[in-house]
């Protein structure tokens, strides 16, 4: 007889009867001829499916060794009133071991809620699924669609999902985001440079999902094909989801020709390793605006740094209403800000203004744009945007072909109070927005930007939640603190002085 049969017969006799049996059974199958003919895939499949069933009749066995949750006459609610009709009943819980019922002793009076303190010893849920399978489905939900999620799941557990149920667990799962960021502290560190950065990305949504001004655009829009949105027609059929990180980081000086020569591909022999972030959080949201983001990233920034010590640098992109946000934010929390427009667009707009006055991939072309670019990072935005005016005029560029010369001059002018990277690069900020370009293609793109996908708006928001706490490292954190509301919601806050009955967490007695 195994360890394992041996230590439960002594430990509870028959408690584990149905258990004992069965896995007595599969050390004799496992014995068998037949068994030792398969391949290892076949036994694979054989103890994934044998020892999930003896993890269930564990576990079941175990909850019934509990008892039915006896604690007394009469149980008190929190709202005063003493409970003293008592009645047992079974429920089913969806474990991810399989399906178990649960005996449970209910106090209750008529007319008022009835009380489980089992229930409540063992936090379970008011659905009928675990807490185990809910977080499962928000992991899974959170890498890919839903039903892939709910087949990963089944593969797990045996179980099947519903996809509406999919659904709604992962609702549940994601609905202490917010409290769980507003009560987590972070570690501080106050040599670093304290970094936000935002961006917006368009997700594809249901009608009802769409802003008033975008739906009627959609609605006076001809559809091309009957069963997909052709392109460019996506475009009346998004909304903008606002995405933020905030982050700390080493000072890193460079000077620019250090720079050009990491946008060259080239590595240098010398070159220093680059800092990475530290405290990185990142977060997105479709459903609150803009204005809502910008005050939690200024949030989350006072988290960090409360003493209000640190080099806070903004990275954007130049849109100029996110930057009027981001400025009468820090001014309405008296924080200083260094707003940066990110290198990699100047760069796209030297480019475009290349092609007009060079052939598109001639080494002409690519050494124009080097030049300017070498000349912008050492603070001349204004001499590069005359010049390539002058340029234009004197090779006489018609007007129809001027617009990305003239442009890229408009920029450099406009946002030269951004740009002064000299300067930025001197103090050792960072000058490209690499961390939000990244978080807006995990948290977006690569999920919700799925061929086919249209989302609702709360959807959206629940994947871009779980998403978020899995792109920060705190999905695990945040679990635990999940579970402890769970407990709160469904039971602590139901008995009077928010103590469950038999104290607390204790075994209960049969």
């Amino acid at each position: 007889m195994s360890g394992l049969s041996l230590a439960l017969q002594e430990s509870h006799g028959d408690d584990f009867s149905a258990s004992h049996e069965m896995f007595n059974g599969l050390l004799k199958s496992l014995s068998s001829t037949k068994s030792l003919g398969m391949d290892h895939s076949d036994l694979e499949k054989l103890l994934q499916t044998e020892g999930r069933e003896l993890l269930r009749r564990l576990f079941e066995e175990q909850l019934k060794l509990r008892g039915n949750g006896f604690v007394g006459a009469q149980v008190e609610g929190s709202d005063k009133i003493e409970r003293g009709y008592k009645r047992e009943s079974t429920r089913t819980l969806k474990s991810v071991f399989g399906e178990v019922s649960v005996d449970r002793l209910g106090y209750s009076k008529p007319g008022e809620e009835v009380l489980f303190p089992k229930d409540a010893v063992l936090n379970l849920p008011q659905e009928s699924y675990s807490l185990g399978v809910r977080k499962l489905i928000a992991i899974e939900a959170s890498k890919g669609s839903y039903d892939e999620a709910i087949s990963s799941v089944k593969t797990v557990t045996g179980l099947d999902v519903p996809k509406r149920q999919a659904e709604q667990l992962a609702k549940f799962a994601a609905q202490d985001f917010e409290n769980f960021y507003a009560s987590y502290e972070v570690d501080k560190a106050e040599d670093n440079l304290l970094i936000l950065t935002m961006d917006g990305k368009g997700i594809v949504m249901r009608k009802e999902g769409l802003t008033e001004e975008t739906r009627a655009r959609a609605e006076a829009s001809e559809h091309k094909l009957g069963k997909r949105l052709s392109k460019g027609e996506k475009a009346n059929r998004k909304r903008m989801a606002t995405v933020a990180s905030v982050y700390e980081i080493a000072s890193f000086v460079r000077t620019p020709d250090q720079i050009c020569t990491e946008l060259a591909h080239v590595r240098e022999a010398t070159a220093k390793r680059r800092p990475k972030p530290k405290n990185k959080r990142v977060w997105a949201s479709v459903e609150r605006s803009a204005e809502n983001i910008t005050e939690e990233a200024f949030t989350e920034v006072l988290k960090c740094d409360p003493k209000k010590k640190k080099k806070l640098v903004c990275l954007v992109d130049g849109d100029p209403r996110q930057i009027g946000r981001i400025e009468k934010e820090g001014k309405t929390r008296g924080l200083p800000v260094t707003i940066i427009c990110d290198i990699i667009h100047v760069i796209e707009y030297l480019w475009k203004a290349s092609r007009v006055l060079n052939e598109e991939t001639s080494k002409e072309a690519e050494e124009w744009v080097s030049h300017r670019l070498y000349e912008v990072l050492n603070g001349k935005c204004s001499d590069v945007a005359g010049g390539i005016r002058r340029s234009a005029t004197l090779r006489g560029i018609p007007e129809s072909k001027r617009e990305p010369i003239d442009k890229c001059a408009d920029y450099l002018i406009n946002k030269s109070s951004y740009l002064k990277y000299d300067e930025y690069l001197r103090l050792g900020y960072p000058i490209a927005t690499g961390v939000i370009e990244g978080a807006c293609r995990y948290l977006i793109k690569d999920r919700l930007d799925i061929t086919g996908a249209r989302w609702s708006l709360s959807g959206a928001e629940v994947i871009l939640k779980l998403r978020s706490l899995r792109a920060s490292g705190d999905f695990d954190e945040y679990w635990a603190f999940h579970e402890k509301k769970e407990l709160e919601r469904n039971h602590t806050n139901k008995y009077v002085d928010g103590k469950i009955p038999s104290g607390g967490l204790k075994l209960l007695k049969k």
